[in-house]
């Protein structure tokens, strides 16, 4: 009864409640939330609420990052159109180029100095020893780096969201929930960052929310762009997809294993972010 109970106040009344607002709003509003909780979370974590919060945050958003690609996401690029040949290929080649992306600093994802047992921010490693040096990080170039960095994967993922909401609003609304989970720790990595790079903690807010607001023109960009062209929804789905595996594959599962808190907690957190998503695929559609 309580599960019945919850799946249908988050994942059924809630998306319901926002049905009568035009698509291109809801992108928006989703788009909007999604930069203002994650922001407002990692804020609360890097400034006051214990860091070991983040590690939790990481075991739920890698079971919904790999809930909604293999249980949402895929599926609905499937019955799109796109052949399963077509959409592995695509799928492939999203998550090398993320990959590369991230590789060259345009869509990061590394949670350095965030949680217990990360080498610090600005902890190098050399040949025979580990030094402490203050290179990049330090400047203002190094910071506007970062916010660079974040401004390109916000508009990504606000393109993602918007693609998501022209397949299926309540699709949308579950992928704008997963992207806010995951974006916690990132955001809380690029707080610690700014900071070590001499930004105040008002600085370093304002400009995360700079950053954020690009999610906003990436929804209104693949809105107008992808309602002209149904035919691309499920290739953008495919490559939402390809994201959210290279995410909790290539960067959250392996800081997991480095993490000392008691299996028992990850386990359960991660089985719950699988469990919201199969209790929202009740209400698609």
């Amino acid at each position: 009864m309580t599960r019945r109970f919850f799946g249908n106040v988050l994942l059924l009344h809630c998306p319901k409640a926002f049905m009568s607002i035009p698509l291109s709003a809801q992108i928006v509003l989703a788009c909007l939330l999604g930069g203002v909780l994650s922001i407002g979370a990692a804020a609360l974590i890097m400034f006051g609420l214990p860091r070991r919060w983040i590690t939790l945050t990481v075991s739920f958003s890698t079971g919904l990052l790999l809930a909604m690609a293999l249980l949402h996401l895929l599926p609905e690029a499937l019955e799109g159109g796109l052949t399963p040949r077509e959409v592995f290929s695509i799928l492939l080649g999203g998550i090398l180029g993320f990959f590369t992306l991230e590789k060259i600093a345009l869509w990061r994802h590394a949670h350095h100095g965030t949680g217990a047992g990360d080498r610090h921010a600005d902890e190098v490693q050399c040949e025979d020893h580990t030094h402490t040096h203050h290179h990049v990080h330090d400047t203002n170039e190094g910071a506007l780096s970062i916010l660079v960095g974040d401004g390109f994967h916000n508009f990504t993922d606000g393109l993602l969201i918007a693609a998501a909401f022209l397949a299926d609003p309540i699709l949308g609304w579950n992928t704008t929930l997963a992207i806010i989970a995951h974006e916690v720790p990132q955001e809380a990595g690029d707080f610690a960052i700014l900071l070590d790079a001499g930004l105040k903690r008002t600085q370093a807010l304002f400009w995360n929310i700079v950053s954020s607001l690009f999610a906003i023109l990436g929804g209104l960009a693949g809105y107008y762009l992808l309602d002209n062209a149904q035919d691309w929804i499920p290739v953008i789905l495919t490559l939402a997809a390809s994201s959210f595996l290279y995410v909790a594959i290539a960067d959250l599962m392996p800081r997991l294993k480095r993490e000392s808190t008691s299996i028992g907690w990850h386990s359960a957190l991660l089985i719950a972010g699988i469990v919201i998503v199969v209790l929202g695929s009740a209400h698609s559609h």
